[in-house]
């Protein structure tokens, strides 16, 4: 592999991984001190759906903002400002102040889409899917370390002071300052990896961001790859939503058993698009890895709901976690390979707005359905989803794109 490749693969993965840490230090604490702050369960709910709300909007006017200006510009600039809104989220002493930080920094985090676009620059088609997979290396990382980072600071921060919110304000300061310094790092080391001339001609502002994504499903090359990852994110969202009350009610887990339960999930996908991904796809393809992807997500999630001891749980959520690891960088390689060059970051940053659809989503399926109907229903409906997508996968399985069959 070109050394300057590799050298720009890695300080791309270390921008995005020291960003996701600090997007894994928040996520545990976000429930909680939406609730020390006034937030009724409702409201808890669209504080956590709202980043992914802006995620949604704003996902593609980053990525075509990107293809007009290069991914340097958007990646380094949204950094520096995201750090402010968890200085200001550090501070929030009231429901919409904390609503409104959180919004703001899904606004600026969605660029996140734009790594995806510059990783596309940078490899050629036939590695594409891999670099696609450090991405998710990255985003498993990320969840991995930023909850036990997090739990340390606010454990720190304790021991120095009893002021009932020096927990949450710790942790938000650390992220915050992490931002500043993934921003520094970025800023002096991140080279440009969209040169001029191939960069688009021009930036449609007046465009509706709906529309947009209606004419890409409007696509015969993109409408199933689209399809496909709503539907994955739909299913993933409304598992991770509710499988804490689930071992909670069930096994009788407590949050340090939970927490332990998603360290594991995050391992497992790390290890899986980390070198399970970068292993098979130049021997199976991408289109045979994501059917394997689908069927293994769909008898995990299945399994979640028909196990009825700690050790068939285990065994399911290691086959959820291995095909969503599977899934993911598959369809966005399969999205790079037939997207030109001009619409590399609009159509990966579509796809990223309907990943966080799926986020928003999912999460409200599956807690309706664990309130209304039972305690298994969402992962019922996780499979039932996911197999929806396989179906689409394997009746489209010869028009979908495949790495091996594209020069380098």
């Amino acid at each position: 592999m070109n050394l300057k490749v590799s050298s720009q693969k890695a300080l791309i993965f270390a921008t995005v991984f020291l960003y996701l840490v600090g997007f894994g230090v928040i996520i545990p604490i976000l429930p909680l001190l939406g609730r020390e702050l006034g937030g009724s369960a409702t409201q808890v709910g669209w504080l956590m759906a709202v980043f992914s709300l802006m995620q949604f909007l704003f996902a593609p006017f980053w990525g075509q903002l990107s293809d007009r200006f290069g991914r340097r510009k958007i990646l380094v600039g949204c950094l520096f400002a995201e750090a402010f809104t968890y200085l200001w989220f550090a501070f929030a002493r009231d429901y919409w102040s904390l609503f409104f930080a959180r919004a703001l920094a899904g606004f600026f985090g969605a660029s996140i889409s734009t790594a995806s676009a510059y990783i596309s620059d940078i490899t050629s088609p036939k590695e594409r899917s891999k670099g696609m997979a450090l991405i998710g290396v990255a985003f498993g990382l990320g969840f991995v370390i930023g909850p036990a980072i997090g739990g340390g600071v606010i454990h720190v921060a304790q021991q120095f002071s009893s002021e009932p919110l020096i927990g949450s304000t710790a942790a938000a300061l650390f992220v915050g300052l992490l931002c500043l310094a993934t921003f520094t790092f970025a800023y002096f080391k991140l080279p440009e990896s969209l040169p001029p001339e191939k960069r688009s001609p021009s930036f449609k502002k007046s465009e509706n961001r709906f529309l947009r994504i209606i004419k890409k499903f409007k696509l015969e090359n993109l409408r199933s790859l689209l399809s496909l990852f709503l539907l994955a994110g739909l299913a993933m969202s409304a598992v991770e939503s509710t499988l804490v009350f689930y071992v909670g009610q069930v096994y009788g887990w407590g949050a340090d058993k939970v927490s332990y339960g998603f360290v594991y999930i995050g391992v497992i996908i790390i290890l899986t698009q980390g070198y399970l991904v970068r292993k098979l796809v130049p021997v199976v393809g991408e289109r045979r890895l994501l059917v394997m992807g689908l069927v293994l997500f769909s008898f995990g999630s299945l399994g979640i709901a028909l196990a009825d001891a700690l050790p068939y749980l285990t065994i399911a959520i290691t086959l959820f976690s291995v095909g969503n690891g599977f899934i993911n960088p598959s369809i966005l390689g399969s999205i790079s390979l037939v997207s030109s060059e001009l619409e590399q970051g609009e159509n990966l940053g579509v796809a990223q707005s309907l990943a966080s659809l799926g986020r928003i989503l999912g999460p409200l399926l599956g807690g309706v359905l664990y309130d209304s109907v039972s305690v298994k229903s969402p992962f019922a409906a996780s499979c039932l989803l996911s197999s929806v997508g396989l179906l689409i996968a394997l009746m489209q399985f010869s028009q979908l794109p495949d790495s091996r069959g594209v020069k380098a």
